[in-house]
């Protein structure tokens, strides 16, 4: 008799633990279904980001190998969500040419973007003497000559989306703005300031995140 009841007690346990896990899945997964339908709702997109202008400070090969820039960059990113703001943990904005980096990391302060807001960096990148591979630094002698330089500026961070008071959890953020430079030709749209040379450029950046 005591054999039943025990059993009797195990097979009720196993019941209740049953039912609480059913309920515990179907509690999540009315969660994570809300959160779908209200993401879908708001229709996130993700920032635009605009390369305006270029102002060269220094841009030389000093050997085959090496590369001295100073590049002054501004870029315009625009929040286009109506219900959704985004904070930007962290971004680090350089340089590349045929792919490779040519400046070192400039730091843009953290900042949060509201919604439909506008925010315009105007970083400073710099290299001094970086190594690169050979080929580059005759290509970049080449194009100088030959009166253009195609740059990619990049920036490379984390965001976080705010909705309300629901803050998500950090995204990786790529960047990448195409910078095609013509220097000292007919079609040369540079203005002259100070010991640098300033090129407006209106150029769109692909977003990845």
């Amino acid at each position: 008799m005591a054999e039943k009841v025990c059993s009797h007690h195990k097979s009720k346990k196993k019941k209740i633990l049953r039912r609480c896990c059913a309920g515990l899945l179907i509690f999540n997964f009315i969660i994570l279904f809300l959160i779908l339908i209200i993401w879908a709702a708001l229709q996130p997109k993700k920032p635009r980001f605009t390369l305006q202008d270029a102002t060269i400070f220094t841009l030389n090969v000093s050997a085959p190998n090496v590369i001295s820039t100073t590049v002054q960059v501004t870029i315009n990113s625009r929040n286009p969500n109506n219900r959704i703001g985004v904070y930007y943990d962290k971004l680090d904005a350089y340089a590349t040419y045929h792919n490779q980096q040519i400046t070192y990391y400039t730091v843009i302060p953290p900042v949060y973007q509201g919604h439909k807001d506008v925010n315009v960096w105007s970083p400073f990148l710099y290299g001094n003497n970086v190594p690169v591979a050979p080929y580059n630094g005759l290509a970049l002698s080449q194009d100088q000559s030959n009166g253009a330089i195609r740059l990619t500026v990049k920036l490379d961070g984390r965001v976080k989306w705010k909705v309300g008071s629901f803050i998500s959890g950090r995204y990786h953020l790529h960047i990448s703005c195409p910078a095609y430079i013509p220097l000292g030709n007919s079609k040369n749209t540079g203005i002259i300031v100070g010991n640098a040379v300033k090129y407006q450029l209106s150029q769109s950046c692909s977003v990845s995140v």
